[in-house]
């Protein structure tokens, strides 16, 4: 257990995603300069309702701890932050925000995959490349159906769940999922309701006239 200065956001970082940020409220100005001042990582969570700005926010319960790798301080005391998912945790308690949120925290580790995992991987792979390739003709802003995974079967199932194109709250069910095979179950699942979507919509709308 340890306490975890918090950034709530409208976004879910998984492990080995990569996620900008641009701080410009005061609190998270603040607990950027804490972190560059010791260890420079802190918890992203996903905002069930709310807003990123002000406070008041309801946040999830399960985040990714993300590491600062670059950081700017801008003239005016904003900052362009660089960051890297590298663990999951769990939230045990939720702490009084000073000035930003905090958590009491435990780190969440997946449990070691099993034999079996490198074809149910490889499959969705697979589909997400297809699906990525997809999205590209469909004009969405999207990873390249060619990037390149990591050899590491664990951080590869990340890696999936990063650059799939889904939104935060399907990115956040896989996130929480127990284990790998799990996240890479749920994701399948996914990729191959995203795949018809995209299909339909490169298909376009019927052309010609009905028969009499």
């Amino acid at each position: 257990m340890a306490v975890l200065p918090v950034f709530p956001l409208g976004t879910t970082l998984v492990p080995a995603g990569v996620l900008p940020l641009h701080v410009f409220e005061e609190r998270y100005r603040q607990l950027v300069r804490d972190c560059l001042a010791g260890e420079p990582e802190f918890g992203v969570v996903l905002i069930e309702r709310g807003s990123e700005v002000g406070g008041g926010e309801v946040r999830t319960d399960v985040g990714t701890v993300a590491r600062i790798v670059e950081a700017q301080e801008l003239p005016d005391g904003r900052w362009a932050l660089g960051t890297v998912g590298v663990r999951r945790f769990r939230v045990r308690a939720w702490l009084p925000d000073d000035p930003y949120p905090l958590a009491d925290v435990d780190d969440w580790p997946d449990p070691e995959p099993d034999e079996g995992l490198t074809a149910h991987l490889d499959e969705v792979v697979s589909l997400l490349r297809r699906t990525l390739a997809q999205a590209a003709e469909a004009g969405l802003q999207t990873a390249p159906a060619t990037v390149e995974l990591s050899e590491d079967p664990v951080v590869a199932g990340h890696q999936v769940v990063a650059l799939a194109p889904i939104g935060p709250l399907d990115r956040h069910r896989l996130l929480s999922a127990p284990d790998l095979p799990q996240r890479l179950g749920a994701l399948r699942e996914m990729l191959v309701d995203t795949a018809q979507v995209l299909e339909a919509r490169l298909a376009g709308p019927p052309t010609g006239l009905p028969d009499d």
